[in-house]
């Protein structure tokens, strides 16, 4: 089972830079079809993360790196969350 949290697929990789994210945010770079993209997903363990981007891209996972993001995630409010009713 993942437990990884998709914050912003196919992003630009700015959105990491971004101090209000959770500090176990993380940046992933990878090729598809020769355009380098950028996901910013959420995960406790980074082993996770890779274990999903090699499963899928194989040699086209380029680079995992940490976001700039300082929140603790247990008070981090995702914002793209859907509230339920």
């Amino acid at each position: 089972m993942i437990d990884m949290i998709f914050l912003n697929k196919e992003c630009d990789p700015n959105v990491a830079k971004d101090k209000s994210l959770p500090n176990n945010a993380f940046l992933v770079e990878y090729i598809v079809d020769g355009e380098t993209r950028y996901d910013l997903v959420q995960s406790q363990k980074k082993v996770e993360i890779f274990d999903h981007y090699y499963d899928n891209y194989k040699s086209d996972l380029k680079n995992i790196t940490q976001s700039d993001g300082t929140m603790n995630p247990k008070l981090w409010n995702n914002p793209n969350k859907k509230e339920k009713k």
